[in-house]
């Protein structure tokens, strides 16, 4: 392991990308720690308390928001942008159209999604200073016509856009996805604090039942990290020019789980929106309305039945989501039919996109399946241990940190194996 390191950082242009990484990764944590004046941080932290999912939010954002810095809302604002626009591309066909253009059209979404993240973050911005006003939680007068709420909503929509900015040069220049690297710094900056939390008010019969779901949780994520579903291609002897190929067979790796971590980031993205606006209207002087707000807030408690199947079908379904998104058949078959290449038993153009949909479909409900489980096993875990706490979101952290060091460590072994170092994998 410490070999493969060293082999790293004995390649320059990996080392360069290792090093962007962690300058990065200091400006985030540099972020989290500049505060937005104007918040009581006593009744905050007695806010986030009583409040799992924004206490998951917080987790996110590397306690951003516990200590109301300029990036409180993480890269949240991002990520629902995100899931708009991919969702939209299903539907308009101009968005459609160009997301088949290559990287022309990819640059194009992407701005796109910069763009529509902006009103996005102040909507959001807005909503919580509002849902904070309503908990006691602001010192200030709340007006949209004040200096002071308008400046925190600038301040919170900048930092969110920065932060977002952060990601993309992660993933641009350094390594892995930028996204997911932010959300992993923000969770592992937090576990001094857990571990601390912990030792303080020591519960042995729940940390075992937690170590042993969590180590399950770990072999079962790697598993499917490492799974993948080989399709034999043959190329048959071709003339170009007046140079002629030899025929040969090599093999088209197909994943069993290919969309990663990021099903379980989009899934717990849409189960906080509901939650957060609705905790918007919980103070309402209209009683239906406040009442509907409770109502709601209720219905997505982290701990209650209907919330641990909503986010069991949400994480398989954004698993089938991603993975339509990031594969196409279609492609991946006109690409083999111009290459000369072709599977056998299974004719080149049609027959083979839809052998390709088909087997794809199969592996990927395998590994929904076994990502939900994973998914839902702490929340399981909660239910069955109450006094696990703040523990139970570990369940949900331990996923995201084990598929990004995964992930990282597969990136990084691509890059050794290029240079015939010895990678981590042996």
């Amino acid at each position: 392991m410490f070999e493969s390191l060293l082999n790293a950082f004995r390649a320059p242009d990996i080392r360069r990308r290792i090093l962007i990484v962690l300058a990065l990764l200091i400006v985030f944590r540099f972020l989290a720690a500049v505060p937005v004046p104007g918040v009581d941080k006593g009744q905050l932290a007695a806010f986030l308390e009583g409040n799992p999912l924004f206490g998951l939010l917080n987790l996110f954002s590397g306690g951003g928001l516990s200590n109301f810095s300029v990036i409180a809302l993480g890269l949240n604002p991002y990520i629902n942008a995100s899931i708009i626009m991919q969702l939209m591309q299903g539907v308009v066909p101009s968005l459609q159209a160009l997301s088949r253009e290559g990287e022309y059209g990819r640059n194009k979404i992407t701005q796109y999604t910069r763009y529509l993240t902006v009103p996005m973050a102040m909507l959001q911005s807005y909503g919580f200073l509002a849902l904070l006003n309503s908990q006691n939680v602001l010192t200030g007068t709340f007006d949209l016509a004040s200096f002071d709420t308008l400046t925190q909503i600038a301040t919170l929509t900048a930092g969110s856009i920065a932060l977002m900015w952060v990601g993309e040069l992660i993933t641009e220049r350094g390594i892995g996805n930028g996204i997911s690297f932010i959300i992993f710094a923000g969770i592992v900056s937090q576990a001094p604090s857990a571990i601390r939390t912990f030792v303080a008010n020591p519960n042995i019969a729940s940390f075992v039942a937690f170590g042993v779901v969590a180590i399950a949780a770990v072999a079962v994520i790697i598993y499917i990290q490492e799974g993948q579903r080989r399709i034999p291609i043959q190329y048959a002897s071709r003339v170009r020019g007046r140079r002629m190929y030899q025929g040969g067979q090599t093999f088209l790796p197909l994943r069993v789980n290919q969309a990663g971590v990021i099903p379980i980031i989009f899934a717990v993205s849409i189960l906080l929106f509901p939650t957060q606006l609705a905790s918007y209207f919980t103070g309402s002087q209209v009683e239906i309305v406040a009442s509907a707000a409770r109502g709601i807030v209720a219905f997505f408690n982290p701990n209650s039945i209907l919330y641990i199947v909503i986010y069991f079908f949400l994480t398989m379904g954004f698993t089938y989501f991603y993975t339509a998104f990031t594969f196409k058949p279609d492609e991946t078959a006109e690409q083999l039919r111009k290459n000369g290449g072709f599977i056998p038993g299974i004719r080149p153009g049609r027959p083979t996109q839809d052998y390709l949909a088909r087997v794809v479909t199969r592996i990927t409900f395998a590994g929904a399946l076994f990502l939900a489980i994973v998914a839902v096993s702490p929340s399981l875990v909660g239910l069955a241990f109450p006094d696990l706490g703040a523990i139970g979101l570990g369940g949900t952290s331990l996923l995201i940190v084990v598929s990004v060091v995964v992930e990282t460590m597969k990136q990084i072994e691509a890059q050794l194996m290029m240079r015939n170092y010895e990678g981590f994998i042996r």
